[in-house]
């Protein structure tokens, strides 16, 4: 995932709002909004449907460029804009004392979809719109389900609860239809859903589809959140010649001509042999003070235990959303405005808009937003503790020269509508930008970097007095941080030079007993190597029962040998590495290798996720599924799912 618009780990929304709507003829008036208080960003409902549309058409005339909107609704070119894949954000999760593995989540008890899936019974995966379903005991192929013929990239990833998965395909993206001639088409996005049955054979019990991107989706229990960020349906002519000023004109007169319909995202379902289509009322959309009109989110609702998928129960919000982080009863929003000009002189809005919403019960409830200043780097720069919100971010660019960046934590409380800064520590960093943040109860964890890694160490334990009490500084980066128990901290990234040259993978081991003399314990470092656990910790395993840590690892022209170590020049390797982390540091328990996708004519097979059953390690790839004993590391079967 590269470029500005590849951020899709990071962009994700908020579970199923129900904000009291408009309609088109109250049976009274509504009262109308009083205003934003200094510093407040509230959501509040458009007072009708009439009004919604006035409101839309102002936004987005005020943002539209000369060459319309992005694909997402974003402020730039449309031959700029660039198509982000279906992501996942960072995740944490640690073992299960059921004896099998879970995916790394934020938070326990919200569960977020990934490639893979078990639940000690069966594992689930989903590869190229293709569904398998593997037997952990006899370790065969179990069941096969061909969802998508035509899938050819982007990852589909997967919800699982008893008999049930929902499947995430990837977005499918296409040009409007009947677009007159000399308009630029606007590139439209459909997400797609499958609900397939595991009971017996897959089968597919119902299908989803929705105008948009699909953005994200959490689980809890039984219920499913999607949420789909769509923008709207505008084709912009396209002079041969003409100044910015004449194409920004003739854009804003396409929006004066705009429906309602052309923004509310229209789905349609099919099950039990029926299609039934719909559209987003506009009684349930809703919007914050301030917004572009070009990009709207909806948050979908599914319950995996009732008979039939439905219609989702949208709701819409005229806004973005990027970061999503819940703690359970409070789910929170992030807008990174980074990306977004405001200002007369097209400057980047160097902040973060923070909405807070109630889901310990029922549907979701608005609660109270604010803003910091800076950028997320991903989820876990967010985290509740005892009522309070802290919010580690980045500030300004630290390659524009000089020491313009540096980062700070905020602390934020819910104070009526507003998150209320209630204490703050800045200043950390200067010149360098956040790779990693780890928050553990009263103790915030933050890795800075562009030449060397300084790991901080912050005192959060009284919210109105953060503190650094800590720093260590060494070579390279952490972009992912986990809690090892004991006072441990494993950290996966780069190792590098003291100029700041990346030399390949590395896997830390901190001791944090004392925040105020953090130090390394340990270091494994894979020489020209890199992991996607370095950017997605859905890759990432920690076993703790064994106290294993297991990241697949590729390293471009260079050989490997069982043993891990750099072997002779060749073809690229790839494969996983699985580290015994002891009190001294790391031993290498063991590799795993998949055999080539011979379809595909490839010569080596990226290993994408691993997971436990039963003292079993399973290792997935596009080409199946490979099982090691733990015990002995011995080979115990193959099983192709292509």
């Amino acid at each position: 995932m590269t470029g500005r618009r590849s951020r899709a780990v990071g962009w994700t929304m908020v579970a199923a709002l129900t904000l009291a709507g408009c309609t088109a003829r109250p049976p009274a008036p509504p009262p109308r909004d009083p205003g934003v208080p200094a510093g407040a960003l509230r959501l509040v409902a458009f007072d009708s449907c009439d009004e919604a549309l006035r409101q839309l058409r102002a936004a987005t005339k005020a943002s539209v460029g000369p060459w319309g909107l992005g694909p997402d609704g974003d402020i730039v070119p449309l031959a700029a804009a660039e198509r982000a894949p279906v992501g996942a954000v960072a995740k944490d999760a640690g073992a299960s004392p059921a004896g099998f593995s879970g995916t790394t989540v934020h938070e326990a008890g919200v569960d977020e979809p990934d490639l893979v899936k078990t639940d000690g019974r069966r594992i689930v995966t989903v590869a190229r719109g293709v569904l398998s379903v593997v037997d952990p005991a006899s370790r065969r192929l179990t069941g096969r389900l061909v969802l998508d013929a035509t899938a050819r990239g982007g990852a589909a990833n997967l919800l699982l609860h008893g008999d049930r998965a929902l499947v995430l395909l990837p977005t499918r993206w296409d040009t409007a239809p009947s677009v007159p001639k000399g308009r630029v088409a606007p590139a439209v996005a459909e997400a797609r859903l499958v609900l397939v049955d595991l009971g017996g054979a897959p089968t597919v019990i119902g299908e989803y589809r929705i105008d948009g991107r699909l953005v994200d989706a959490r689980q809890v229990g039984a219920t499913v959140r999607v949420v789909v960020r769509s923008a709207p349906r505008l084709a912009f002519p396209q002079p041969a010649r003409a100044t910015d000023a004449q194409r920004i004109a003739a854009n804003r007169a396409v929006v004066d001509r705009a429906t309602l319909d052309d923004w509310l995202p229209r789905y349609e379902v099919r099950e039990g042999g029926r299609r039934t289509t719909g559209r987003v009322d506009c009684g349930r959309v809703s919007r914050p003070a301030g917004y572009s009109g070009a990009a709207l989110v909806s948050v979908l609702s599914f319950d995996l235990g009732a008979s039939t998928l439905g219609a989702g129960d949208p709701v819409t919000v005229v806004a973005d959303g990027e970061t999503v982080y819940s703690s359970g009863p409070r789910l929170y929003l992030a807008n990174d405005r980074r990306w977004r000009p405001r200002s007369a002189t097209g400057s980047p809005d160097d902040t973060t808009e923070i909405y807070q919403f109630d889901t310990a019960a029922g549907t979701p409830r608005y609660v109270a937003a604010g803003s910091v200043p800076g950028w997320l780097v991903n989820q876990y720069a967010l985290s509740e503790w005892n009522g309070h919100l802290r919010v580690a971010t980045t500030t300004g660019d630290p390659w524009a020269g000089g020491r313009r960046s540096s980062s700070g934590v905020y602390v934020l409380r819910a104070d009526g509508a507003t998150l209320t800064r209630v204490g703050a520590v800045t200043g950390l960093g200067r010149g360098e930008r956040i790779f990693a943040v780890r928050f553990l109860g009263g103790t915030g964890y933050v890795v800075t970097f562009r030449q060397t890694d300084p790991l901080y160490t912050v005192d959060l334990r009284d919210p109105a007095a953060p503190r650094v009490t800590g720093e260590l500084k060494i070579n390279g980066y952490s972009s992912y941080l986990h809690p090892a128990g004991d006072g441990r901290l494993l950290g996966v990234g780069q190792e590098a030079t003291d100029r700041g040259r990346v030399q390949g993978t590395q896997v830390s081991l901190f001791d944090v007993v004392d925040p105020t003399r953090p130090t390394r314990l340990a270091q494994h470092h894979v020489p020209q190597g890199w992991s996607d656990a370095e950017g997605d910790p859905h890759a990432f395993l920690y076993w703790a029962p064994e106290r294993l840590v297991v990241i697949p690892v590729n390293r471009p022209g260079v050989a490997t040998d069982r043993a891990g170590a750099e072997g002779t020049r060749g073809a690229p390797g790839s494969g996983l590495l699985a580290l015994r982390v002891g009190d001294g540091g790391f031993t290498v328990a063991g590799t795993v290798e998949h055999p080539p996708a011979l379809a595909d004519g490839a010569e080596w097979t990226p290993i994408n996720r691993s997971l436990v059953v039963d003292g079993v390690l399973w290792t997935v790839s596009d080409a199946g599924l490979k099982a090691t004993a733990l015990a002995g590391w011995r080979t115990l079967a193959w099983v192709p799912t292509t």
